[in-house]
């Protein structure tokens, strides 16, 4: 480890005498560059920046006027110059630093704007393996990290917003506090480390490596909240870069800000609807604290809503509203006949937000499409001292996937059924039961410790609002351990049970079964969910 070297401490204020500018992002940069010029700040820039500020008819020097050396190898040498690094890491009191600057003409660099090649961008695009390398900045890190370093006398500014606050506190007197280098600096080693975890993950990806020895996640700050789960808990929300349509990239159109338990909520309540096609009709979806408490297909959205607020009112009161397709005003207003924390929709007509507006707190958020449930992608789980990995559940059953153990076959409609109450199954906290039949779950049974206790919870809801089990269909996202599972559910009514199989009592629970005339199937897949 090198030894600290025995240097001056940083001053508070350092004077603005020349500013380099290389971006690939040029939004703001002409009024920036033209605030630093008007008060005597040597621009230096490269390339296409350097051509945009000359363009604008302000004075601006090419980096290679202070190199001595041409940009060259298309591009990919042009700042990786000792002129241009000891500008940037020469601490400008220390006698030594001082006289190396003096003795090879290297002159201080006081600020620098940097904002990276897009490669995150260029990767969401789906471009080639060589377009996404040849998007891999090498310069522009190393002048960040090298600014950053060196925050004592130079200021680093990785977005136009960085450089707006810097310009604010320069136009009092051209000069920066050491205040504001070192929080600047801050955000640059972590916009760095964005970056890099973006082209590790990438190039993890293009392995086929889903565990690398070191694996790093990088998202950018969306939202701070007033609190986490509970009001003593702090909490932010973070962006991964080319998410795809959900409650990280939706449009607030109104409401309050969202909370933690919002976005938690709002979130599961997305990923469930997205499992079923817009185009085989409306889907609704009602989730409170992250389960579903009901879910229904309808002719319209409306009837999509009604039905599935219908499995549940009680627990509806305070949850998530989520649809498969437009938000319309006749769904909108029978939404809003009881207390809503969030409603969530690829779309939403402009009656249907006239309407919204009235209810001032209610969230109302667009997406401007849905996800694909089966696209591949990793979730994350903190653990005390790390973190969980896994790949996304992407399980999609199909008739063709069910195996029938039971004497009885199921009828379409029962398949039909089960594979509807499974895809809900996989949404719902383990142990899970779900009855369901013609589109509507009937009962849910949650986050049990037993299987028989989540048939005999999501029996007793479905009693409490006056649905009726016969003829429906059971879903359990893993094996029946024992009989008695099975037999509540049969007892409840349903004629028509759907689970992994697997279990060392797979025949007494086929026997179940038999005895009682159900249908079964096995689906080879499990899907809990913690």
């Amino acid at each position: 480890m090198p030894a600290a070297p025995d240097l001056p401490p940083a001053p508070d204020k350092v004077h603005i005498r020349r500013a380099l500018l290389s971006v690939s992002d040029k939004t703001g940069l002409i009024d920036a560059a033209r605030a630093l010029a008007e008060r005597g700040v040597e621009l230096v820039s490269t390339g296409g920046t350097r051509k945009a500020i000359a363009d604008a008819g302000l004075p601006v020097k090419d980096v290679s006027d202070l190199t001595g050396f041409p940009e060259m190898m298309d591009g990919r040498v042009k700042t990786l110059h000792p002129v241009v690094h000891g500008g940037l890491l020469g601490v400008r009191d220390a006698p030594a630093h001082k006289a190396a600057m003096d003795e090879h003409g290297i002159g201080g660099i006081d600020l620098v704007y940097v904002n990276l090649y897009p490669f995150e961008q260029t990767v969401a695009a789906g471009a080639d393996f060589e377009t996404c390398v040849e998007n891999i900045d090498i310069g522009g890190p190393a002048m960040i990290r090298s600014a950053a370093k060196n925050h004592g006398y130079v200021a680093v500014c990785t977005e136009i917003a960085d450089l707006q606050e810097l310009l604010a506190e320069f136009a009092a007197d051209g000069t920066t506090s050491l205040a504001l280098r070192r929080k600047l600096a801050a955000r640059a080693y972590a916009r760095t480390a964005t970056y890099d975890a973006s082209i590790a993950a990438w190039f993890a990806g293009e392995l086929g490596e889903f565990a690398p020895g070191r694996f790093s996640i990088g998202g950018q700050l969306a939202q701070t909240m007033r609190y986490g789960e509970n009001p003593h808990q702090q909490a932010a929300f973070y962006r991964f870069p080319g998410a795809s349509p959900g409650v990280a990239t939706a449009t607030q159109l109104q409401g309050k800000e969202l909370s933690y338990n919002n976005i938690n909520d709002t979130d599961a309540a997305f990923e469930l609807v997205s499992e079923f096609d817009p185009k085989a009709g409306p889907v609704c979806a009602i989730i409170k604290h992250a389960n579903p408490c009901g879910l229904a297909t309808g002719g319209t959205m409306l009837e999509a809503y009604q039905r599935a607020l219908a499995c549940d009112p009680t627990s509806a009161f305070g949850g998530i509203v989520a649809l498969n397709g437009r938000l319309d005003a006749a769904t909108a207003a029978q939404v809003l006949e009881i207390f809503t924390e969030v409603v969530i929709a690829p779309e939403a007509d402009d009656e249907a937000v006239a309407l919204f507006r009235k209810k001032k707190n209610v969230r109302l958020l667009v997406t401007g499409g849905l996800p694909d449930p089966r696209a591949a992608g990793k979730t994350f789980k903190s653990v005390s001292g790390g973190f969980l990995v896994q790949s996304r559940d992407t399980a999609h059953l199909t008739p063709a996937d069910l195996k029938v153990v039971t004497r009885r076959a199921p009828t379409e409609a029962e398949v039909r059924d089960m594979l509807f109450a499974f895809t809900v199954a996989k949404h719902v906290k383990s142990n899970a039961i779900v009855y369901a039949k013609d589109g509507q779950t009937l009962g849910i049974g949650a986050g049990q410790m037993n299987r028989k206790d989540s048939a005999r919870i999501a029996a007793l809801r479905a009693a409490d609002f006056g649905l009726d089990l016969t003829g429906s269909a059971c879903a359990s996202e893993a094996f029946f351990p024992f009989p008695d599972g099975l037999i509540q559910a049969a007892d409840a009514g349903c004629t028509a049970v759907i689970q992994p199989g697997g279990s060392i009592g797979d025949q007494a629970v086929i026997d179940a079964a038999d005895e009682r005339g159900l249908a079964m199937v096995f689906t080879g897949v499990r899907v809990f969910r913690h």
